[in-house]
């Protein structure tokens, strides 16, 4: 890869350290049932993920990679895995689906409904496109794991291949809507 498009490609965004709350994880084991012996690939989770804890606490085969453990998400790939689940860094998003679509696996990854005013999701995920969205907007956390404040954008899990119909909602508390 040329130097001068690492330099792009890893630019480091205002939202791209934005961990999940417990609360944004939950929703989606109903979904993660048919992987329950499966492996779950978290390409852009630390140790300390929420995704990585409540998969396993949940009886999840998980592996977690991060870019800090010089796993580098457009170069590496685990020999076995069969559904990504994450929150990407929202700099660059185009560029991971391309990847997730490339590698023909089910997907489940956090993004914000702003992309959807963008042709990218639509040309990239096109009809194959599944939303996991939810009432209410999803309160991140920092990377110290506080609470960063109710964002400007609502944010949905983009999917391929994973939920029962093309768009899914439910209420972050519990339950569906």
């Amino acid at each position: 890869m040329i130097e001068d498009s690492r330099k792009i490609l890893y630019s480091k965004g205002k939202n791209d350290e934005c961990m999940t709350p417990v609360e944004a994880v939950i929703p989606l084991l109903e979904f993660l049932e048919p992987f329950k012996n499966r492996t779950i690939w978290c390409p852009f989770d630390r140790d300390d993920s929420n995704f990585v804890k409540i998969l396993r606490d949940n009886g999840f085969d998980v592996i977690n990679t991060h870019i800090s453990y010089g796993q580098d998400f457009y170069e590496y790939e685990p020999l076995f895995w069969d559904v990504i689940v994450s929150n990407p860094p929202f700099t660059n998003k185009r560029k991971i689906f391309e990847r997730c679509m490339k590698l023909g696996k089910p997907f489940a990854l956090l993004m914000t409904n702003v992309w959807l005013n963008d042709a990218a999701p639509w040309i990239v995920l096109g009809e194959d496109m599944q939303l996991l969205a939810f009432t209410d907007r999803i309160n991140f956390l920092d990377e110290n794991g506080y609470r960063m404040g109710k964002p400007t954008f609502a944010s949905s899990y983009y999917c391929y291949k994973l939920l029962p119909k093309q768009i899914c909602v439910r209420n972050l508390k519990g339950g569906n809507k």
